[in-house]
Formats: C-alpha cells, sequence, structure tokens
C-alpha cells in the first residue's frame, strides 16, 4: 500500500505540483466556455472541473491524466437543459456517474483493444485540429497586441527550456502565463481578459441534491442523455489514457478509470457540477509540464477552486493571449506529424481509416462519432483482409471416384461465399472429402456454408466425409451444425 502510495503520489511533487498549477490556469477559460455551450452557469463548469479532477485523482486509473468538464460532454446537454432546467441536468450527471460504474464492473474497458492503430492516430490528429480551431475566435478581429503576446507566448514556450539551470525546471507554459500576465498589468494593454470570459464563482460548492421528482417520467426524460454522456465520457477518457500511456511509457487500468469516472461525476452531480470526462488537451499539458502522478491532478482541481474563489481578483487578469498561446503548444504537440510523412509507407487501408476518422470528427465537432466510424471502417478492411487469406486446394483419385478438398485459412461471415464456391458441386464424384486440419471455422456462417456444401454434394449422390477438425471448430460445428442430424437432412433434402 506504501509502495503505491509513494509511486504515485509522492515520486515526482515537484513536477507535479508545478504541473498541476499549469493545468488550474488553463482549465478555467475552458471549464467558462463549456458552461456557455452546455447553457449553465459559469460556476457550474468551474463546480464540476474541481470535483471531477479532485476525486479522479484518488479513483481514477491512470495517474497523471487531467479530467474536468470537456466540450464534448457539453454538446450533449444543450437540449436537456434548454427543456427542462439546471436540476435535471444534475440528476443526469447522477446517473451518467452511475451507467460508468456499471460499465466499470462489466469491464467494458477492454473493448479499447478493438480500437486500431489508424483510429487512435485520427482522432488524436482531429483533436489538434479542434484545439487550434478553438483558438481562432481568440485571433480574429482583434487588436495587434493580441497578436504580439501570442507570439511572445509561444516563444517562451518553446526557448525557455534552453535556459540553462531554470529551463528544465520550471515549466514553460507556466512562465508563459505568468510573465504575459505581467507584462499586461503593468502596461495596461486592452487585451481580452479571463474576466471577461464570465463571472466567476466567490463561493465554496455545497452539497445539492437535485431537485426532481423521484420517478419513472423523470428517468425516462434523463436516461437518453445520461446513457449519451456515458458513452462519450468513457470513449474520451479511454481514447486519452491511451495517448497518456503512450506519453509516458507506462499503463493505465482502464476498468478502474471506468469506475473512477462514474465515482467522480457522481461527486460533481452532487456539488452543482455538470458531468465531464478525461481532457487530451490538459493532460497533454499536464505530461509536458512534467506531470506524471496523482498529485498533479489533485493540484489541479484543488488549486482551480482556490484561484476562482480566493484568488479571482488575479486570475481575471490574465491575458487570453496568453493561454492561446498554451493551447496552439498543445495543438502542434498533440499533431502526428509523422501520420503525415507514413503515408506513402502505410497500406491504403490504413491512411483511409486514419483520415476519415479525422475528417468525421473535425466535420461533427463529435469525437465519439468519428471513433466510432473509424472502428468500423477498421473492421471491415480487416474482415475483408482476413477473408482473403483463406484457399481450397483439391485433387482427384480416378481409380475410386474420390475428390478431396483441403482447406486452408479463415472460414467466417466475409469468406463463406469464397469457400462455398471453391467445390464444384456438380461434380460425379462416388466420394468427397473435406480436409479442414488447416482451417478454422468461427461463426454460424461459416457453419451454414459447410452444412451447404455437404448437403449439396450429398444431394448429388456423392458420400461426404468431414475430417480434420481442430477442437474449436467441431465444437462450433456440432453446436450449429446440421449436416450430421438425420432429421434435419431428411427435411432439407426430402424434397429430392
Amino acid at each position: 500500500m506504501f509502495e503505491h502510495v509513494k509511486r504515485d503520489w509522492l515520486s515526482n511533487i515537484r513536477g507535479d505540483v508545478l504541473a498541476g498549477i499549469v493545468v488550474a490556469l488553463a482549465l478555467v477559460p475552458e471549464a467558462i466556455a463549456f458552461s456557455i455551450i452546455a447553457g449553465v452557469d459559469p460556476k457550474v463548469g468551474l463546480y464540476a472541473s474541481f470535483c471531477i479532477a479532485v476525486v479522479i485523482a484518488f479513483v481514477g486509473g491512470r495517474p497523471g491524466m487531467i479530467s474536468a468538464a470537456t466540450g464534448a460532454m457539453a454538446l450533449l446537454m444543450v437540449t436537456l437543459v434548454k427543456e427542462h432546467g439546471l436540476e435535471y441536468l444534475l440528476a443526469a450527471t447522477l446517473l451518467t456517474g452511475v451507467l460508468q460504474i456499471a460499465a466499470g464492473f462489466l469491464r467494458l474497458g477492454e473493448l479499447m483493444r478493438f480500437v486500431s492503430r489508424s483510429v487512435v492516430t485520427g482522432f488524436v490528429n482531429a483533436l489538434a485540429i479542434l484545439i487550434f480551431m478553438a483558438q481562432l475566435p481568440e485571433l480574429t478581429n482583434v487588436t495587434y497586441p493580441v497578436y504580439v503576446m501570442t507570439a511572445a507566448g509561444l516563444g517562451i514556450i518553446y526557448l525557455f527550456p534552453y535556459i540553462p539551470v531554470i529551463g528544465k525546471a520550471i515549466p514553460s507554459p507556466l512562465v508563459c502565463i505568468v510573465s504575459l500576465t505581467i507584462v499586461a498589468m503593468v502596461i495596461g494593454l486592452d487585451i481580452r481578459t479571463v474576466g471577461d470570459m464570465g463571472e466567476l464563482p466567490d463561493t465554496l460548492p455545497i452539497f445539492l441534491w437535485p431537485d426532481v421528482p423521484l420517478t419513472l417520467e423523470t428517468l425516462a426524460i434523463i436516461f437518453p442523455y445520461s446513457a449519451g454522456l456515458a458513452v462519450v465520457g468513457l470513449l474520451e477518457s479511454m481514447m486519452t489514457a491511451t495517448i497518456v500511456d503512450d506519453l509516458t511509457d507506462t499503463n493505465s487500468d482502464r476498468n478502474q478509470e471506468c469506475k473512477g469516472q462514474g465515482i467522480a461525476n457522481i461527486g460533481a452531480g452532487l456539488f452543482g457540477g455538470m458531468a465531464g470526462c478525461a481532457m487530451i488537451g490538459q493532460s497533454i499539458i499536464n505530461v509536458k509540464s512534467g506531470g506524471r502522478g496523482r498529485l498533479s491532478t489533485f493540484i489541479a482541481g484543488a488549486f482551480l477552486l482556490v484561484m476562482v474563489v480566493f484568488l479571482d481578483e488575479w486570475l481575471r487578469q490574465i491575458p487570453m493571449a496568453a493561454l492561446v498561446a498554451v493551447m496552439i503548444m498543445v495543438s502542434i504537440g498533440t499533431f502526428s506529424w509523422s501520420s503525415i510523412r507514413d503515408l506513402r509507407k502505410h497500406p491504403l487501408s490504413s491512411n483511409i481509416v486514419m483520415i476519415t476518422t479525422v475528417a468525421v470528427v473535425v466535420a461533427t465537432h463529435n469525437l465519439a462519432i468519428g471513433v466510432l466510424i473509424g472502428v468500423l471502417l477498421a473492421t471491415l478492411f480487416f474482415a475483408n483482409k482476413i477473408g482473403r487469406f483463406m484457399a481450397v486446394k483439391s485433387h482427384y483419385c480416378a481409380a475410386e471416384k474420390v475428390r478431396t478438398y483441403e482447406v486452408i485459412g479463415q472460414v467466417f461471415f466475409a469468406s463463406a461465399e469464397q469457400f462455398i464456391a471453391a467445390f464444384d458441386l456438380k461434380e460425379a464424384a462416388n466420394t468427397v472429402v473435406i480436409d479442414l486440419t488447416h482451417a478454422h471455422f468461427w461463426d454460424i456462417t461459416a457453419v451454414s456454408s459447410l452444412d451447404k456444401v455437404v448437403l449439396k454434394f450429398r444431394r448429388e449422390g456423392a458420400t461426404v466425409k468431414v475430417v480434420g477438425m481442430n477442437e474449436a471448430t467441431e465444437t462450433v460445428v456440432d453446436k450449429f451444425g446440421v449436416h450430421n442430424d438425420p432429421a434435419e437432412v431428411d427435411k432439407l433434402l426430402g424434397g429430392h
């Protein structure tokens, strides 16, 4: 137990604390923006980000990953808030947490192994594009000092690490935010700041049970929203965990992360916050700023609350240009530039999956839809590829009129038609031997194709022998096959 605490909480104190502060500063404008998207007061997003980050630090399955209120979740809440109000949103947030905990116990986190690398790459590239696009409103129709401050911020972020001694000791995004804030305050620049985003709360969150009727009618209203929020939240969290795993060369417990997200959302709902999930942008800021353990996530949430409640006068002064510079850095660092260079080397199917995922996510601004379509495409390409790795060889013994078919490869729904077409069902052979020593039958479609071949040969008067089945194939054939069932054979052949 102590080793676990030491590894996750105490092994990187300075790095985690500094990274957590950077993340907290970057969370403020996004939490406010997502609240506006959802149609609720800014404090709903800020309270949610605080609660989710603090709770997930203790119960999550991926140390160093940041969870808070997100845009993907906010988009799903708009209609519910508009038609039924905040109280129903809080109730839906609680139910979202319950569904996510159930998903963790059902071990649905393990489904991530079905997401191909091409989908993950497309997801990452799309997110990088969306992060950059989200900064454009802060860079259009503005005065030239905004461009100067943004450029200066990027310069600090990329050049500060090269300064001897202190360059590696202090996260450059933190230096960027602090230094540009001081410059803006001293010079008195008339540029957009965090205070212009919305009103900050001036009190701590309080326990708040949703004021909704506990009836089936209420459940019918909130369940569709909660189900969507649970799926999108878990999908984005699992994808983020995969990316942080790659960045840190460590593994996450995805099923525990599902439970942790659920517990965190229940906590948010009970303290007046909206549902949230893992944030790829902030997680990358955390990792690149030196954050590795649970302490960084805890500090991000705790410092966020301290800033908005007790340091709000200072927080309001932070120029948006500084935060835009940080997010542009995240966008550049998130995009997989090697995926562009490797387009010629990678298979066409992988490129199509990656590009389609990017296109759908960017077009819909919905990460879940893009990933689901990417997974579907990857599955179809894989099934088509494996389906081609099936061959049927044959040889004929004229003296005994015995035709032997040797089946090699995988037989399943995608290769079933090819399997049937490989047999000459009208040949006048006394005996047909189907050798399955080097084949594997996967599903009922494959078994049905074997039944069809065997029964058609028998209809032509041939004796059919099926030999060489491995244990798995024999099990599925015995369970679903009918060619050895006299009653079924009589039924199928009775009319001939």
